[in-house]
């Protein structure tokens, strides 16, 4: 069988041989490159970096109270920390409390702790099945208005509630038939 594009000509299908030879190495030279400047860039930034072998002189905690759907929520252990990597957000224990540390300070916020639950944990926050205009943040007791941009302080208690896009709120209201009139006075 002769395949249409190496044709039946020897001539044309060393030709085209040799055009896919270079056109794989050329590929696979900007692979490379993209690869190692890639890792370059990565390497200062807190938010992928581990942190083991890092002097870290910024250190905060602050306590996440989580609530989904009205119920509270676990927040497991160990987020942040993977095959002998810490990252800089970081969970020791299921009591909420996530410590932060990098080596100098910076503006860490509640959406960059739900990020690295997601990414460096097996089971992962589930931010894209939230109803995000309905879910609040509270920072000591106030409503944030910079909701997941909230910034993370020392000491802070951070309470957080989300409602899921399947969430029911009529459900959570009693029941009043629709022909119901309440006396009149």
């Amino acid at each position: 069988m002769i395949f249409p594009f190496f044709g039946g000509d020897p001539i044309k299908r060393k030709k085209n041989l040799k055009f896919l030879g270079k056109v794989a190495a050329i590929g696979l030279v900007a692979y490379l490159a993209a690869y190692l400047i890639q890792g370059q860039l990565v390497q200062g930034d807190p938010l992928k970096t581990c942190i083991d072998n890092r002097e870290t002189p910024y250190r905060i905690s602050v306590t996440l109270e989580l609530f989904i759907d009205g119920n509270k929520a676990n927040i497991p252990a160990k987020i942040g920390m993977n095959e002998g990597c810490t990252h800089s957000l970081y969970t020791l224990a299921d009591d909420g409390v996530i410590y932060v540390e990098w080596e100098e300070e910076y503006p860490f916020e509640v959406g960059h702790f739900l990020w690295t639950w997601t990414t460096y944990h097996e089971d992962g926050f589930p931010m894209r099945d939230m109803e995000q205009s309905k879910s609040k943040i509270f920072v000591n007791g106030d409503e944030s208005p910079e909701f997941i941009s909230t910034q993370l302080a020392d000491g802070q208690k951070i309470r957080a509630e989300f409602i899921t896009k399947a969430y029911e709120e009529s459900k959570d209201r009693d029941y009043i038939p629709p022909d119901f009139l309440p006396p009149e006075p």
